[in-house]
């Protein structure tokens, strides 16, 4: 374990850490005003002194913290007015104990005349007592918005893993109803050995889906495997239509990208690209490492379509908003994403992500 994990650890445990603060807090208080001593050239024996006044200290406020404890949820006057009378109540009896501390050790046994030089240099064991209440309670609220701070980020990074896992189980229902509608269809027309292998590899990929988890990224090698088994289904009912080509490098293969990013992707440049075009089409996927980013390019041969700023003009359906939002929430402003016309006809859609390797997350 790290100094920083015994740190830590000592700070979670609030009662060891006051008891930790508490001792070094008036041990620092013997120490200072040992070094003071030196100064003025007193006898050896005032650290005896030292020690009797910083022991009496440590003494006379821990059942302060007690006190507090009481008023802690109290209205702040009566919060404040506690600590008042209770500091001034602790640093009277702790300045008669130092009087009587030095009077009797270093001033051999000296008595004053009057009661009242007992309370002498009450004011300012006072104000040591009310600095003391000041850190009691300003450590307590620090304490306190820690862990508020705490439970906050735990919150925001629960409502981003569901926003995560909402944001991907969408793609479930949506694919799902575009696949079982052109099976429907299949049976309709009666071609039910077609629609059985779609039904067949169907299941298969819904397997992966839904064993696969939403929040963790996998490397890219598993999202193309992903990607064939959703081009199985497809092929059967394009068949030689819909050729794919794969343009990916070793190194890339190993990268970590959101689970399912890509399948809309490919989703959409068959539904508006390739069953456009009578005699079918073609998709080329690539992926290279450049720069310490992941550039992912996904291009058609289809009709092509209208494209604004980036966007498609007709960019309303599930997939691609949800794509962008799921790269928003995952990496920030640290990433690209933005479609162009393909040469000589069709759609590329470009990503760039910062480049992480399975060994790296590890």
């Amino acid at each position: 374990m790290t100094w920083a994990d015994k740190w830590h650890k000592l700070v979670e445990d609030r009662d060891r850490f006051f008891w930790f603060l508490q001792t070094t807090g008036w041990a620092g208080y013997a120490l200072v005003h040992y070094l003071g001593s030196l100064l003025y050239e007193m006898r050896d024996i005032f650290w005896v002194v030292i020690i009797l006044s910083a022991w009496s200290g440590w003494i006379l406020t821990i059942p302060l913290r007690y006190v507090y404890r009481m008023v802690w949820n109290s209205s702040p006057w009566k919060i404040a007015l506690t600590i008042m009378l209770s500091s001034y109540v602790i640093g009277l009896l702790w300045a008669v104990i130092k009087n009587f501390n030095y009077w009797e050790i270093y001033k051999y046994g000296y008595r004053p005349d009057s009661w009242i030089h007992y309370f002498s240099n009450g004011t300012w064991s006072f104000y040591n007592i009310l600095c003391w209440a000041g850190l009691y309670f300003g450590i307590k609220y620090y304490q306190l918005l820690q862990q508020e701070k705490q439970k906050a980020l735990q919150a925001k990074t629960m409502a981003h893993q569901a926003q995560l896992k909402m944001l991907r189980y969408q793609l479930n229902p949506h694919f799902l109803f575009n696949t079982l509608n052109a099976i429907s269809t299949l049976v309709l027309i009666e071609e039910n050995n077609t629609a059985n292998k779609m039904v067949t590899r169907l299941s298969d990929f819904l397997r992966y889906s839904l064993e696969s988890d939403p929040i963790k990224r996998v490397p890219l090698e598993q999202e193309v495997k992903a990607l064939k088994l959703y081009l199985d289904i497809e092929k059967v009912r394009f068949e030689d239509r819909l050729k794919v080509n794969w343009d990916i490098d070793e190194i890339s293969m190993q990268a970590l990208v959101p689970s399912l990013i890509l399948q809309p992707i490919i989703e959409n440049a068959i539904k508006y690209g390739i069953s456009k075009k009578i005699d079918g089409g073609q998709i080329d996927v690539k992926a290279r490492v450049f720069s310490g980013d992941l550039l992912i390019e996904i291009a058609d041969n289809g009709p092509g379509a209208d494209i604004q700023n980036g966007q498609l003009a007709r960019e309303g359906g599930v997939g691609l908003p949800n794509i962008r939002e799921r790269l928003q929430s995952l990496y920030g402003n640290n990433h690209a994403f933005y479609i162009e016309a393909n040469e000589p006809s069709g759609l590329k859609v470009q990503f760039r992500l910062p480049h992480e390797a399975v060994s790296e997350a590890n």
